[in-house]
């Protein structure tokens, strides 16, 4: 299975991002060691274009690059998305 791209975008300070990050590193390390993310994680500060589209919806988690959840991480439903197989 080939390696899934996770992005936590959010900006420091954010109460809800760093929620987010917990829940996401917890999810990633309960994985079978079979499924390979990469997780890196960008900040609306560093970034105009982050900022202009996702300003008022942080934090956001994209997988492969299209958005997989805001505001809140579902534990369950990110562990099912990560286990599927890459369409």
């Amino acid at each position: 299975m080939p390696t899934k791209r996770l992005v936590l975008i959010g900006k420091p300070g954010c109460h809800l991002c760093d929620d987010a990050r917990i829940a996401v590193t917890h999810v990633i390390a309960a994985l079978p060691p079979e499924l390979s993310v990469e997780f890196t994680e960008q900040s609306i500060i560093d970034d105009e274009e982050l900022h202009a589209k996702y300003r008022d919806e942080i934090p956001v988690v994209l997988i492969n690059d299209r958005v997989h959840t805001i505001w809140r991480v579902d534990p369950e439903r990110l562990r099912a998305a990560l286990q599927e197989e890459i369409e």
